[in-house]
């Protein structure tokens, strides 16, 4: 199929059919992203400033924390701008970069999150060797193949869905530039397109995923081996903060994308897209904060230093 697209923008609907709560919805979702931004950078900021955090597990916490701040601010920057402003319009160029960052960190959390639950393995199954295998060097080459690998996904799906023609009706029916509204857009049948879509996303998503099944099913089954309820209790605390992360961020993610386009309604798929989005990076500073002593303790301390 050529690229016939005569599309040269594009009109975000957002929540206009919620006008007479336009104000209420700009206050809830600047608190949201405030609050967002703030967790965040104060866990970057405890973890960076107190010695007995910095170890992989906080290293990659540390990292989780600044794709989470990017990540809501490809977002809801924009939403809060469609809430006060007429004009809803977003230029094509500007729709395809904001798919791609949004891509971007999405598809990097998916390899970070697998790269933060082989640490959890490494730290529960081989803790003799744990120093040697997380050692700095790796760490950094987990990390940065985790960025790498979400710069190709983006690439990839944001190049497939623009070379598309769009020479129809440009109304997005959601608050972003996301893949499904977009599809529905393109001229012509896009049953194919939506099938190779899926299937991406099936391997980006499933792929990640197994490994963190793996790691989790050797965690699991080593923590079983621990005689006293006490240190089996113990050693769980320490990732259970991140199966968390894992369920509420993948749960979502799957349920997305992993789909045909038609499953859901446009409301539907507004509110799943906004939990994850929007609501999951505003819950991860409060889920690691409220389960890590180690990281509630340094969060106390660093308020002390701003505050004093």
């Amino acid at each position: 199929m050529g690229n016939k697209t005569s599309v040269t923008e594009f009109v975000i609907l957002g929540f206009s059919n919620h006008t007479d709560e336009k104000i209420i919805l700009f206050v809830v979702f600047l608190c949201i992203y405030i609050f967002t931004m703030l967790g965040n950078m104060l866990i970057i900021i405890a973890i960076s400033v107190d010695p007995a955090l910095h170890t992989p597990m906080y290293f990659f916490l540390r990292n989780l924390s600044f794709l989470e701040i990017c990540y809501t601010s490809v977002t809801l920057p924009k939403i809060l701008a469609n809430l006060l402003s007429e004009d809803k319009t977003i230029s094509f160029a500007g729709c395809a970069v904001q798919m791609y960052f949004f891509l971007f960190f999405g598809g990097t959390e998916c390899f970070l999150l697998a790269a933060m639950a082989f640490d959890r393995y490494c730290a529960i199954c081989n803790p003799l060797r744990y120093t040697d295998i997380m050692n700095k060097r790796v760490c950094i080459q987990l990390c940065s193949g985790s960025w790498i690998s979400g710069t190709l996904v983006a690439l990839e799906h944001t190049i497939f869905i623009f070379t598309l023609p769009f020479c129809g009706p440009n109304v997005i029916n959601h608050f972003s530039c996301e893949i499904q509204p977009l599809l529905k857009l393109v001229c012509g049948d896009t049953y194919w397109n939506e099938i190779q879509l899926i299937v991406g996303a099936a391997i980006i998503l499933i792929l990640p995923l197994l490994l963190i099944l793996v790691s989790y099913t050797f965690v699991i089954s080593t923590i079983l081996k621990i005689s006293s309820t006490k240190g089996r209790c113990k050693v769980f605390s320490t990732c259970s903060s991140h199966l968390i992360v894992v369920m509420l961020f993948y749960g979502m993610a799957l349920i997305m994308y992993v789909h045909p386009k038609s499953s859901f309604s446009p409301d539907v798929n507004k509110l799943l897209s906004l939990f994850y989005s929007v609501v999951t990076p505003i819950l991860n500073p409060i889920i690691y904060s409220l389960r890590n002593k180690e990281v509630k303790d340094a969060l106390r301390k660093t308020g002390m230093k701003i505050f004093s």
